[in-house]
C-alpha cells in the first residue's frame, strides 16, 4: 500500500480489542466465564419474540427496512424506566453509543477522561475520533471523584464513569456522582456508563441525575442481565440536546427488526430481570466467600463478575492455565494494567464451585 494512503491520527495508537475467549482445543463444550454473560439467558418473552419472527411474519418481511426511528424499544424502555422516549437514543450495544459520544463531542486537541481501570472502549472510541484518551488514578479499585476532577481541563470534553465499574465491580455512592458532575468544566459532558446497573436492585444508573442536569448522560445495555449479548441492543437517557446531535451521526438503521422487537420484549420481562438478579447476587457471595477463603483478593463487586487479585502475575496465569485445563474460561487482566488479577463472571452455582476448587487447589500447591 502506498505510504500517502493513512488513517487518521490516533487510529493506529488503538491496540486491538480482545474479548473473552469462548473456545478451548480439546474441550468439545467449555464452561465461559470470561464475558461477563447472563448463565439463565435470555427470557421467556425475548424466546418467545424471536420464535415467532422465525416462523411467522417477521421472517418473511426481513425485505422490508427497520424502524428508523426506533419508536417501539423506545416505548418500552420509556414504559419500564418512567422516562421521556424522546431523549433515548438507541445504538448497537451501549458501546456505539460511547463511539457515537467521543465521534460527536471530542477531537484533535480534546481529551477523554475516565478512571484508571475503565472500560477500555472509553479509550478505543477517544483514539478513533483523534481525541486523547486520559486516565485518572484510582483509589483501592475504586473511582476517585477527586483525581477525575484534577485531571479534568479546558480541554476534557467528556468523562466516561461506569458504576458499578468494569473489571473492578466496585461502585462509589451518588453523591459522589453528583459532586463530580458539578465540580467538571462547563465545556464537558459527564457519561455514566450503567451496564450493571440493574444487578443492584432500586438503583436507577444515575437517571434522577441526568433529568437534574444538562450536562449528564447514561448509557445502558440489553448484554448482561436481559441475557442479550449476542442481539447487539443498547441505548442511552440524556438532555434533549445530546441526544439530537447523536442522532444525527447515528445511522438510520443501525438497529436490525429483529434487535428492536426481541428487545422490547426482553425489556417488558421484568420477572427475569429480578429471577437474574436473585441468581447473581446469590451466587456471587458465595464465589467471593470461596476465593477469599483460598487466599485470593476480592472486592465486594456490584456486577455480575468478580475481580480476583493473586500475589503476581505469575499466580494468576497458573490459575487461569489450570481452570483452561479444567475446561473453564476466565478473562485475563494485563490489558487494564491488572496482570496479577483475573475477571471471573459470576456462572451458575455449579460454575462457581468448579472454579472455586480448581483454584483453592492451585494456590495451595504453591504455598
Amino acid at each position: 500500500m502506498s505510504d500517502a494512503i493513512r488513517p487518521q491520527p490516533g487510529i493506529m495508537e488503538i491496540a486491538l480489542y480482545e474479548g473473552g475467549k469462548a473456545k478451548l482445543d480439546g474441550h468439545a463444550e467449555v464452561v465461559k466465564l470470561s464475558s461477563n454473560e447472563n448463565p439463565l439467558g435470555p427470557g421467556t418473552a425475548a424466546q418467545d419474540a424471536m420464535r415467532a419472527l422465525a416462523l411467522g411474519n417477521g421472517a418473511a418481511g426481513l425485505h422490508r427496512y427497520p424502524s428508523t426511528d426506533h419508536a417501539e424499544l423506545r416505548a418500552a424502555i420509556a414504559e419500564v424506566h418512567d422516562l421521556d422516549p424522546a431523549r433515548v437514543i438507541c445504538g448497537v450495544g451501549s458501546d456505539e453509543i460511547i463511539a457515537f459520544l467521543c465521534q460527536a463531542y471530542a477531537g484533535p486537541g480534546d481529551e477523554v477522561l475516565y478512571s484508571e481501570y475503565g472500560f477500555l472502549m472509553y479509550k478505543i472510541s477517544a483514539q478513533a475520533a483523534g481525541a486523547t484518551p486520559v486516565a485518572a488514578p484510582e483509589t483501592e479499585r475504586h473511582t476517585d471523584v477527586d483525581a477525575l476532577l484534577a485531571a479534568a481541563s479546558e480541554r476534557t470534553r467528556l468523562v466516561f464513569v461506569a458504576n458499578p465499574n468494569n473489571p473492578t465491580g466496585t461502585m462509589i455512592p451518588m453523591p459522589e456522582i453528583e459532586r463530580l458532575a458539578e465540580g467538571l468544566p462547563e465545556q464537558a459532558l459527564l457519561v455514566l456508563d450503567g451496564a450493571y446497573a440493574e444487578y443492584i436492585e432500586g438503583f436507577d444508573g444515575g437517571q434522577a441525575l441526568v433529568e437534574a442536569r444538562a450536562n449528564v448522560i447514561m448509557t445502558r445495555t440489553l448484554s448482561k442481565i436481559y441475557g442479550l449479548g449476542g442481539l447487539r441492543v443498547g441505548w442511552a437517557y440524556g438532555p434533549q440536546a445530546v441526544i439530537d446531535v447523536l442522532n444525527r451521526v447515528r445511522g438510520p438503521f443501525n438497529l436490525s427488526s429483529l434487535q428492536l422487537e426481541i428487545g422490547a420484549a426482553a425489556l417488558r420481562d421484568q420477572v427475569h430481570v429480578e429471577r437474574s438478579r436473585k441468581a447473581n447476587a446469590e451466587a456471587r457471595r458465595w464465589l467471593t466467600d470461596a476465593l477469599r477463603d483460598a487466599g485470593t483478593g476480592v472486592d465486594e463487586s456490584q456486577g455480575n463478575f468478580v475481580l480476583a487479585r493473586f500475589d503476581g502475575a505469575e499466580t494468576a496465569d497458573a490459575v487461569d492455565a489450570a481452570l483452561q485445563q479444567e475446561g473453564i474460561l476466565v478473562r485475563k487482566m494485563g490489558g487494564y494494567g491488572l496482570p496479577q488479577a483475573l475477571r471471573i463472571t459470576v456462572g451458575t452455582m455449579r460454575d462457581c464451585q468448579r472454579l472455586a476448587a480448581v483454584t483453592a487447589r492451585v494456590l495451595g500447591e504453591r504455598t
